[in-house]
Formats: C-alpha cells, sequence, structure tokens
C-alpha cells in the first residue's frame, strides 16, 4: 500500500476544516463550495514552492475562502462575540503558522479553531 503524501493529507484536512466552518454557518452552497477548491488548488502550488509550509495550509485555505467570500458575498465568518457595533468578521490567527483559529480582533477573544465553528 501506497504511503499517504503529506501535501494530499494537509491539502485534504484543510479543505474537510473550511467545509466544516461553512456548513456550520449555514453557507456552503455549491458556489462557496467552489470557492474552497480554488483555495485548495492555488495552496498545493504554493505548498509545492514551499514544502515547508505544509503545516500551515488550513489557515491559508480559511483565509483565501473568507477573502473571496468577501468579494462576492460580504463579510464571514461574522463575529458571535461582540453584540453591538458594526458587524464584523473574524480573522484567522496566526496569520502564517500551524493550528489555526478564528479570533474576534476587537475583543481579543478566541472563538473556535479552524474547522471548530457552530
Amino acid at each position: 500500500m501506497d504511503a499517504v503524501d503529506p501535501l494530499e493529507q494537509a491539502l485534504h484536512a484543510a479543505r474537510a476544516l473550511v467545509l466544516a466552518d461553512l456548513m456550520a454557518r449555514d453557507v456552503a452552497e455549491a458556489e462557496v463550495v467552489s470557492l474552497v477548491e480554488n483555495a485548495v488548488t492555488h495552496r498545493r502550488w504554493w505548498v509545492e514552492q514551499w514544502p515547508e509550509g505544509v503545516g500551515y495550509v488550513a489557515g491559508l485555505v480559511a483565509q483565501d475562502v473568507q477573502d473571496a467570500l468577501l468579494e462576492r458575498y460580504g463579510r464571514w465568518p461574522l463575529c458571535p462575540v461582540c453584540g453591538s457595533g458594526d458587524p464584523h468578521a473574524l480573522d484567522v490567527e496566526p496569520e502564517l503558522g500551524p493550528d489555526p483559529h478564528w479570533v474576534c480582533g476587537k475583543a481579543g477573544v478566541v472563538v473556535a479553531r479552524v474547522g471548530g465553528l457552530t
């Protein structure tokens, strides 16, 4: 049996985590899922150029999807922590690092791991 390629494993995990967050917030429509696939394709190339970055793929795919959604549909995911003021999106932290989380930058609160939104 062939060994699992770490790059493919990381890409599949990133896809699954971001899809889980999209499903948790009821925005996993076909067009949005296509944005995830585009982000995964782009990050495949990126990691092939910089293999040491394989551990950062989940956060980067989440950020890519968030940026694509902002351009087409608006902010995502909206912050569930701040009850007043203008609605704002959560940020992915660290921006380039392992173990990414969704964070409210205004309140300085970790909301969930990427893949763990409810």
